[in-house]
């Protein structure tokens, strides 16, 4: 007999919540694998606080289930939720406690952590050797960062983030980001809702973007910001180029952009397009597909959504 495979980590079956006649997550669907860091996306009010507290058992669903490590979330919540870790929005701090005083406190609350868990975690966020101050003196990237420690304290296999960076500084961001990427690479899932797209962009492997609570794109990182069939040309006449690329009908979208000429490809084919240059005398410095940044993805779904 084969090996059956591992339920994913986290997952929304056809999953809605109303309050009243407003639908605020509309029938979600959504399946998060084993280490994987997952970006969930969408303007304000889109539905993903929403979505959240509905994954960690604090909303009830309208219909649909939330399932994590493959139980029904409202069904097995007490074998369930042990085994996640949450961080939604700014986390409820003892600023007159020191930050080990708060773990342990935050310890007590899930029933006593070991002296030894609290050390390790305060290793993990890099608050070793500030552990002993108040936490009122700490920075905000501090404080995130031991808000992170508590929902590390029961070593989950999820972790559910609610704009981990909201508040930082340039200096904060990157601190998150390494020790989110660190997470994962010591086989932690993490789901972490941001409005911070570009940071979204440089950590996670795949995004979701919901908009109205309707779930309107998913997919990997590079596929979405890789922009279909366009490419983006280095030449030393780019005026020239362009009045010769509109003249074919493939290329009609042709346009100059940041000193680049960008344009389609005949039969959407790279090499397709560096022949017909060379024949044209424009003998191109650089030929590469085009990408776009998140934001710009996110920014046109969602302004599709509003029309």
């Amino acid at each position: 007999m084969g090996v059956s495979a591992a339920p994913p980590v986290l997952r929304t079956r056809a999953l809605s919540k109303s309050y009243g006649k407003r639908l605020a997550v509309d029938r979600l669907d959504l399946e998060i694998g084993h280490a994987e860091l997952f970006g969930f996306l969408g303007p304000n009010g889109a539905g993903k606080t929403t979505t959240i507290r509905m994954a960690l058992g604090l909303i009830a669903p309208t219909s649909g289930a939330v399932e994590i490590l493959g139980h029904d979330v409202r069904k097995h919540r007490a074998e369930v939720l042990p085994r996640v870790g949450a961080l939604v929005e700014s986390p409820a701090l003892y600023g007159y406690l020191s930050g080990r005083d708060n773990l342990r406190a935050f310890g007590d609350l899930l029933g006593g952590v070991s002296r030894r868990r609290i050390d390790e975690v305060l290793e993990i966020v890099a608050l070793k050797g500030r552990e002993r101050d108040r936490v009122k003196t700490y920075s905000m990237g501090m404080k995130q960062r031991l808000g992170l420690a508590i929902a590390l304290l029961n070593d989950p296999e999820l972790l559910i983030l609610d704009e981990p960076a909201n508040g930082l500084d340039p200096a904060g961001i990157v601190e998150m980001r390494d020790l989110l990427r660190g997470l994962v690479a010591a086989g932690k899932t993490v789901f972490i809702s941001s409005h911070v797209l570009s940071e979204v962009q440089q950590i996670c492997t795949r995004v979701a973007i919901i908009n109205h609570g309707k779930l309107i794109r998913i997919g990997t990182v590079s596929d979405l910001v890789q922009a279909p069939g366009e490419y983006e040309v280095k030449v030393d006449s780019p005026v020239e180029l362009l009045a010769a690329l509109r003249l074919q009908t493939w290329a009609s979208n042709a346009r100059a952009e940041d000193g680049y000429v960008v344009t389609s490809a005949p039969e959407g084919r790279g090499r397709d397009l560096i022949k017909f240059l060379v024949e044209n005398g424009h003998n191109p410095d650089s030929v590469s597909p085009r990408h776009r940044d998140l934001e710009d993805i996110f920014l046109s779904l969602t302004a599709d959504e509003k029309r």
